[in-house]
């Protein structure tokens, strides 16, 4: 029965992959369980690993770097091609008080720790390794031992160990702020989906439609270009109903005479001011706009032609090529109001009104082959993670610090999968990604990440708590985790109002712990937090592996 010993507790490929797929199917598993209606889902596969490596099922150190190291790159990458593009404008409406409030959670935990080493003596090597696993950010630690080799040439274990030991209770006390906050401030998760679509809808070109007559004498024989030159607003005249002429396709060359009916989509927030400019409103709704001519079909075409994507409506000409009308554009579940300059993207459906014969002429041009979406588009990835590396590997030297810093293996792909994502169209680059085949990249990737911390903290875990004063460090690094947040939290909620599923997001990024985003996207059960987080999270990466090498540089 050897090979049965080799395959439980040798080194080959068959155990690790055995020992990395247990942890994460019991991990798995367990996160299903919920007490008092809260579970800590897939942060278990972390428990799970510290467990076994315990009892000694481990796995060879170079593959479990790997793997690790892997997996996280994969995790962030998924979330920055996902949130790519509504990123900047995400950062633009808010994201400048988001990145202060994180500022002030990294600062207020160095603040912290050097006030924990005060007071207690204990290094500030361990302390630095606390406050890294307390605010679960490996790069922090590995920026701090290399910091320390490079002063000394000795590798001093003590720092992992305190990464190690404050790791498990910082994952939790992560989670047990959001839930706290949630209670302290009597949230409603119906009242916050509600004021975000709120905030969306102001913000947002979200496209709607309105019945109208004309009635502003100054349009009388005016051609339907010329009049939205008049008025600093985006919209689509659709169709028009002359009383004599009956109903055709507007065109920019159409005229408009007094008492034509149109059909308009514009965004919700233009809507009252066109209504105003053009004459006034008619309770005519769209279904009775397409019996009065059985000759118009409205379709939505799928676009999956590269050669399309990257160009706007006004290079493809459309409207004059085929006679037909692009009234809207659906962009992830948005509907845009489709103007010459927008720019189109894989995956967008458009909604053109015209005869059948154009319609499927427009159709032969975009695509519409759902086949061809579902086909996977692995060049932005692998080459996006490529670039990702090459950014995170290049040193970034400030004064006063002898020792360069980087923004890791994380920070990286995190912020090349952002640029990817959001300029990638401008230069002919498919960036599509279905919803599935990202959730499975971002599943696969912290759930391989959580397995192989688990795994290599728990060899000397229950020493180091027992035998080696690490009860007193989980406490310190629980301190260094809580209180943070917790103030930063209330100041967010309380003086600025930050939306509860985005302050998820700034909480899970303030501490760069996917665990807690993973979290935060289970509970909330949308994409804000994954905003909330990609959008602070490229500066404290950065100020975590700065402030930890400077800590380490400063007092050592």
């Amino acid at each position: 029965m050897e090979w049965v010993n080799n395959l439980l507790f040798g080194t080959g490929i068959g155990h690790s992959i055995l020992l990395i797929a247990v942890v994460i199917f019991v991990g798995i598993f367990l996160g299903k369980i919920k007490i008092a209606g809260i579970s800590l889902g897939i942060t278990w596969i972390l428990f799970v690993g510290i467990i076994l490596s315990h009892f000694g099922l481990r796995m060879d150190s170079h593959a479990l770097h790997f793997l690790k190291e892997f997996g996280l790159i994969l995790f962030v990458y998924s979330i920055g091609l996902q949130v790519g593009p509504g990123f900047f404008s995400s950062f633009k409406k808010g994201g400048i008080t988001l990145n202060l409030l994180a500022t002030g959670v990294v600062f207020l935990g160095v603040i912290i720790t050097c006030g924990i080493h005060f007071i207690t003596g204990i290094p500030i090597t361990t302390m630095v390794g606390i406050l890294s696993g307390a605010v679960t950010n490996t790069p922090g630690l590995g920026a701090a031992q290399q910091a320390y080799y490079d002063m000394t040439g000795i590798e001093l274990p003590s720092i992992a160990m305190g990464y190690a030991v404050a790791y498990p209770l910082g994952v939790i006390g992560i989670i047990l702020a959001i839930v706290l906050i949630r209670y302290i401030f009597r949230i409603s998760f119906e009242k916050e989906n509600r004021s975000a679509q709120e905030a969306a809808d102001e913000r947002a070109s979200r496209a709607t439609h309105v019945s109208l007559v004309v009635r502003n004498p100054a349009l009388f024989g005016k051609k339907i270009s010329e009049v939205a030159s008049l008025i600093d607003k985006k919209f689509v005249i659709s169709r028009i109903l002359h009383e004599e002429k009956g109903l055709k396709i507007a065109k920019s060359g159409t005229y408009l005479e007094e008492g034509d009916k149109l059909f308009v989509i514009a965004a919700t927030q233009d809507i009252n001011t066109i209504v105003a400019f053009i004459g006034e409103r008619i309770p005519m709704h769209r279904a009775e706009w397409e019996k009065l001519d059985t000759n118009l079909v409205s379709r939505r075409i799928l676009i999956t032609r590269g050669e399309v994507n990257g160009k706007t409506l006004g290079q493809l000409h459309l409207r004059g090529g085929f006679g037909i009308n692009i009234t809207r554009v659906n962009r992830s579940g948005l509907d845009l109001v489709a103007h010459p300059g927008l720019q189109l993207q894989i995956g967008d459906r458009v909604t053109v009104v015209g005869t059948e014969t154009d319609v499927a002429g427009v159709e032969k041009v975009l695509g519409n082959s759902l086949r061809r979406l579902r086909e996977p588009n692995l060049v932005p990835l692998f080459l996006g993670i490529a670039l990702g590396i090459i950014l995170g590997s290049i040193p970034f030297a400030f004064p006063g610090i002898p020792q360069p810093v980087k923004l890791g293996l994380a920070g990286g792909p995190l912020i090349v999968a952002i640029l990817i994502s959001r300029f990638g169209p401008h230069y002919k680059l498919v960036t599509y990604t279905t919803m599935s085949a990202n959730l499975m990249l971002r599943e696969i990737g912290i759930a391989l990440f959580l397995a192989c911390v688990g795994l290599d903290a728990g060899e000397g875990f229950v020493e180091t708590v027992v035998n080696q004063g690490g009860f007193s460090w989980i406490g310190y690094g629980f301190i260094i985790t809580f209180l943070p947040l917790m103030i930063i939290g209330i100041v967010a909620r309380w003086v600025y109002k930050v939306n509860y599923f985005t302050l998820m997001g700034l909480i899970a990024g303030s501490m760069t712990d996917p665990p807690a985003l993973a979290y935060s996207n289970a509970t909330s059960g949308n994409d804000m937090p994954s905003v909330g987080y990609a959008t602070v999270y490229p500066l404290t990466m950065f100020l975590r592996v700065l402030t930890a090498q400077a800590l380490v540089l400063s007092f050592v």
